[in-house]
């Protein structure tokens, strides 16, 4: 009964067009699992908060795309947008920092860039794979 409920409730608020007056897929923004502060804060698909920004931008220094794809598909490495759906941050990190060599994953825990931003481009790969950011240049979100 309960669960019955919910999904009442939750029905009603996705043909309302969203809570408070926000308008569906106006700003997305992905909670974390251990708590309410966002994974990412996404508007328009292109718009993203200032670490995911930096997460982005830290995909593209690192040219990345060269074994991903520009589009995070997959080329010579594999799709990230199928990987993210079920790595979790713990492993993701350690893939990034120790590298799959076997597999041609270099590792970058030598980079400085990657140590600082490496949470940035986790959250900017799982709004990759979340479909909520568009490929290509993002900005950042205007603050009000």
């Amino acid at each position: 009964m309960v669960k019955r409920v919910l999904a009442m409730m939750a029905l009603s608020v996705a043909l309302a067009g969203g809570v408070a007056g926000v308008k569906a897929d106006e700003t997305y923004k992905r909670l974390t699992d251990t708590g309410p502060s966002p994974l990412y804060v996404v508007k328009d698909g292109n718009k993203v908060d200032s670490k995911t920004l930096e997460g982005w931008k830290t995909w593209r220094a690192l040219a990345c795309e060269r074994c991903h794809g520009a589009e995070q598909e997959g080329l010579v490495g594999p799709s990230l947008i199928v990987s993210l759906k079920t790595l979790s941050k713990a492993d993701f990190h350690t893939t990034i920092m120790k590298g799959r060599l076997p597999r041609g994953m270099p590792n970058f825990d030598g980079s400085a860039m990657v140590q600082k931003n490496w949470e940035g481009l986790y959250a900017y790969l799982k709004g990759r794979s979340d479909g909520k950011i568009r490929p290509g240049h993002l900005h950042p979100l205007a603050t009000q």
